[in-house]
């Protein structure tokens, strides 16, 4: 099982476009984020597209194309971005019904499901608490 990468990915792509916007520059390409992301374009304009719907971002089509923020980073929370890269739940029960005659296959659903609740509420209430702008602020302190 792979890890899934979207919130971080989501969270670069903001933080790479504060700070660009605070240098002075007006866009950015999908192309100058997925440099630095080490992605291809195509995964950056996927998420930003997710980001521009959920109001985190804005494109501009034309001369001058590219994304810039929509709201300030201290306005966007991580659960903000979470909410707008993350579809499902966090964690998935079994594919097919356990054996409903075995002692565990008939309660692990609603065992889990109930753990499961509480790890995402967890989850939720620490993602809300955390700024892109505490990203931010994070990362330019972290020594290269």
């Amino acid at each position: 099982m792979s890890a899934n990468s979207r919130l971080t990915i989501a969270a670069h792509a903001l933080a790479w476009i504060g700070l660009y916007e605070r240098q002075g520059y007006e866009v950015a390409t999908s192309e100058q984020l997925a440099s630095s992301a080490n992605t291809n374009p195509v995964v950056i304009r996927r998420l930003l597209g997710e980001l521009r719907r959920a109001g985190l971002v804005e494109s501009r089509r034309g001369a001058g194309a590219g994304w810039s923020m929509a709201r300030e980073l201290n306005a966007i929370t991580l659960l903000d971005v979470y909410e707008a890269v993350e579809q499902g739940p966090l964690f998935a029960l079994h594919r097919a019904t356990p054996d409903q005659s075995c002692a565990i296959g008939c309660n692990i659903q609603p065992v889990m499901q109930d753990i499961y609740a509480g790890i995402e509420k967890t989850l939720r209430h620490e993602l809300s608490r955390i700024t892109m702008e505490d990203v931010l602020r994070d990362i330019l302190a972290t020594p290269r």
